[in-house]
């Protein structure tokens, strides 16, 4: 559930960037402004967004990297919890299916 809260909140962030960015570049060209001028502003907003984009990169590749480690780190902890819980279920798969044949086998002989 976290992570689609935090997918939804990326794309409203990516929406709101990219409207920004679409809203200034029209402002910029409807400004009375010259060429050069224009294309300086742009080239500016530009680098700005290209920053915010590079933190946010960082950003979400270190959550995620925190988030591996503490898999990790549960895995490890409870490796022999899951191994017993493994080993009762295979057990109780195996006694069921015993359970089963042998009444099969004395529902044949009767």
């Amino acid at each position: 559930m976290a992570g689609e809260q935090n997918n939804g909140s990326g794309t409203t962030f990516l929406a709101f960037t990219l409207g920004a960015l679409i809203g200034g570049g029209l402002a910029l060209l409807m400004a009375p402004r010259s060429g050069p001028e224009t294309r300086e502003k742009l080239h500016g907003m530009v680098d700005e967004t290209r920053g915010k984009l590079n933190e946010m990169t960082e950003d979400a590749e270190t959550r995620i990297k925190q988030a591996i480690q503490e898999g990790r780190q549960v895995l490890e902890e409870n490796a022999d919890l899951i191994k017993t819980a493994v080993k009762a279920g295979k057990d109780a798969i195996a006694a069921e299916k015993a359970k089963h044949e042998k009444s099969a086998e004395q529902s044949a002989n009767t």
